[in-house]
């Protein structure tokens, strides 16, 4: 499925915080001014969902990077424990499954099932799990009435091609 451009901005500044607007709008071919808006869209839906910014999520990460250095058989630094390097590796594993934005979105996985799963299981197809998609998901990522509405769209379309 297509990603809306914010998404899309999303996933390039997640994997660089520091990509160049240029960059950007190479990428995405747009202009300049309209990049920019994106790009602080973009940011700002981040730290909406996970209440910290990109640039703050990267420096954290590179911290528990660090630290899985440490744990690392024969790496103790002196006086540390091994307990001690369990709880950093436990610390890690929760920081990392809490924000897998690419594998498993927390929009995707509210109410303890991956609606992508549900979709497959009851065989759906593209129309109807996008209707499932945007229902589920309504609120979630921002604006709830443009995800009903989008919803609302997928389903006048599979109505359509059933006439």
């Amino acid at each position: 499925m297509k990603r809306n451009k914010i998404e899309q901005v999303r996933v390039l500044l997640e994997r660089n915080p520091r990509i160049k607007t240029a960059d950007v709008m190479k990428a995405l071919g747009t202009t300049k001014s309209y990049t920019y808006v994106l790009m602080s869209k973009a940011r700002s839906s981040y730290q909406k969902q996970y209440g910290e910014t990109i640039e703050d999520r990267m420096i954290r990460m590179r911290d528990l990077a660090k630290r899985i250095e440490i744990v690392r058989p024969n790496n103790l630094p002196k006086g540390m424990t091994v307990a001690e390097a369990e709880e950093i590796v436990a610390d890690v594993n929760q920081a990392i499954s809490k924000h897998d934005s690419v594998n498993h979105p927390a929009h995707y996985t509210t109410g303890g099932i991956e609606t992508i799963d549900f979709i497959e299981a009851k065989k759906l197809g593209y129309n109807l799990g996008n209707v499932v998609k945007y229902i589920t998901r309504s609120g979630l990522k921002g604006n709830q009435l443009e995800d009903l509405r989008k919803a609302q769209w997928y389903l006048t379309r599979e109505i359509a091609t059933l006439k």
